[in-house]
């Protein structure tokens, strides 16, 4: 028994991942509407439209009722509101839990990843931390699409059941990966480029430029990765390049899809009004913006955008800052972030 906190489309298609490989799974989320469609129509059509769902997945809204017992839960509510549910969560527990930590970002103002959060927030009850991530669409893997990703833990035994309870063989792999703070960092790095590079798509710039964004954007998501204690090696991977393509290449991502609205012009609170899901990318630049700034790393995407985002810039006038910069060195830049 597995239980998902978060009916969204991610929450939805990981539980859809573990019924496929033989678990009962409860699928969390408040409104009732939503949970009822859940169990009588096995269908969740507002996050995942045209998808049957296995008749293991069963809907609840108390949230006592689907922690009751279970030893693994998985963690896919938006960043900004997991303090909030783990605190309903503290209050329900009657035992010990791992939490598999599946949401991407990190938490402005205090600079800490999801994992510290969870932490913070649950050490009396919690028996392991295990963050998952990688290139992943909700709506491919719901389609049994093949799909890869890491999963990583302080300890790594931890890790390697998570990977055991998640790997499918058909169309779901999970590798393992020892460096906790790359995982998380470049999970939520990415969707920083994936609003810059939806905001290049939408000023109707082509290839290069998106090419140039992303190859820039994986050095700064290094550079600050490996000021915080991550090994840069991890970048090269699923959780950094491999993330990095798919949320800046498809019309899938949220991130790529807000940032295209604002390149082609619409105001940041419209984009967000009409997107009808949480766009990370943007409380993610916030905070990364502010933890550059605290450890003196050099992130000028990152800036640029958070100019756009917070400081009402024009997104062309960003994009010119970008290429007007001084002149620097590939090699040497890519050398400072190995040391």
């Amino acid at each position: 028994m597995v239980t998902v906190l978060g009916a969204g489309s991610w929450g939805t298609a990981l539980a859809i991942v573990l019924a496929d490989n033989g678990h009962h799974v409860r699928l969390w989320g408040q409104r009732q509407e939503q949970i009822d469609e859940i169990n009588e129509k096995h269908t969740n059509e507002k996050y995942l439209p045209n998808i049957h769902l296995p008749e293991a997945i069963v809907g609840y809204t108390d949230l006592a009722q689907a922690l009751e017992g279970v030893e693994t839960v998985v963690l896919a509510v938006p960043t900004k509101a997991i303090r909030e549910v783990l605190q309903r969560v503290r209050t329900c527990l009657k035992q010990p839990i791992t939490i598999v930590s599946v949401s991407k970002g990190i938490e402005p103002d205090t600079h800490k990843r999801i994992s510290e959060i969870i932490e913070e927030e649950m050490a009396e009850q919690l028996k392991d931390i295990v963050v998952l991530s990688g290139p992943s669409h909700a709506e491919e893997v719901s389609l049994r699409h093949p799909t890869t990703v890491t999963v990583s833990s302080k300890n790594m035994e931890a890790a390697e059941r998570i990977q055991d309870l998640f790997m499918n063989h058909q169309y779901f792999r999970v590798y393992t990966n020892p460096d906790l703070i790359g995982v998380e960092i470049g999970g939520a790095l990415k969707n920083i480029i994936a609003l810059a590079a939806g905001i290049t798509d939408g000023l109707g710039y082509g290839d290069n430029a998106k090419a140039a964004l992303m190859t820039r954007g994986l050095a700064e998501m290094a550079r600050l990765g490996s000021r915080l204690g991550a090994n840069p090696l991890t970048f090269a991977g699923l959780t950094g390049i491999g993330d990095l393509i798919v949320t800046c290449t498809s019309v899938h991502s949220r991130n790529w899809r807000a940032g295209n609205l604002l390149g082609k012009g619409y105001a940041l609170d419209d984009v967000l009004a009409n997107m009808g899901m949480v766009v990370e990318g943007v409380r993610t630049t916030k905070a990364a913006y502010q933890l550059a700034k605290k450890m003196n790393v050099d992130m000028p995407i990152t800036n640029a955008l958070y100019d756009v985002l917070f400081n009402g810039k024009d997104v062309k006038s960003a994009v010119d800052s970008l290429m007007a910069r001084g002149k620097t060195s590939e090699l040497e830049d890519l050398a400072n972030i190995s040391l």
